[in-house]
């Protein structure tokens, strides 16, 4: 009885959306099938506007599957370049605070001859810095959007907010850089051997094959 009467209810609740879209549904069906005369103005904007919004919905879904694997293998590079760059540019800043600069005069200098990637981050603290924002909080919001500066964010935000020496973290810093370059090129040296494997297996040895050995079979079956 209990099942019955929530029943009765839902129905109750439901009825008025039930009733909406059947009035609705002559106007979205002649809309559909380009026969716009046969449906009330208002009726008729309306629909052609939720239409719309539909179709562009479905457009931009589109558009974002067919995107996301360039943008993917887009974000992809620029994280390989970032990454490949990173110990030169800690190189120089560490030369610039060295040479007596500040960490905000180093990263100006370094942005200018930094590998293009880094120099793009540099230059993107400087011109926050321009406009009016602190030097941590201009590196931080860059180590945001670059996850791989977050360490270096680190080390130059706390040494012009306490004023302690930024060289030696630098250098411990470009140390680590390179200790974790070394080890990424390593790496995909090893797996060298295993990408080979497919030609090796289906192009260089039936090419051989073609090559020696059926020419072999073919003159011994000649000569029988």
């Amino acid at each position: 009885m209990t099942f019955v009467l929530g029943l009765a209810w839902a129905g109750l609740l439901a009825s008025p959306f039930v009733v909406r879209a059947r009035r609705a549904a002559p106007a979205a069906r002649a809309l559909s099938l380009g026969n716009a005369a046969a449906v009330p103005p208002a009726l008729s904007a309306r629909w052609r506007s939720r239409l719309d919004g539909v179709a562009r919905l479905r457009e931009m879904a589109v558009v974002r599957v067919l995107t996301a694997p360039f943008a993917h293998r887009r974000a992809a590079l620029a994280e390989a370049a970032l990454t490949r760059e990173l110990p030169v540019a800690v190189d120089l800043l560490a030369v610039a605070v060295g040479a007596g600069c500040t960490p905000y005069l180093a990263v100006e200098v370094a942005a200018r001859w930094s590998p293009p990637a880094v120099a793009a981050s540099l230059d993107a603290v400087v011109r926050a810095c321009a406009l009016g924002a602190g030097f941590g909080p201009a590196w931080h919001g860059v180590a945001r959007r670059q996850p791989r500066l977050e360490p270096l964010a680190e080390a130059l935000a706390t040494g012009d907010r306490t004023g302690a020496p930024v060289g030696p973290a630098l250098a411990r810093l470009a140390a680590e850089e390179r200790a974790e370059a070394r080890r990424r090129v390593e790496s995909q040296a090893r797996r060298v051997p295993v990408r080979l494997l497919f030609p090796l297996v289906f192009l260089v040895l039936p090419a051989f094959v073609l090559l020696t050995v059926v020419p072999g079979l073919a003159a011994g079956l000649s000569r029988l």
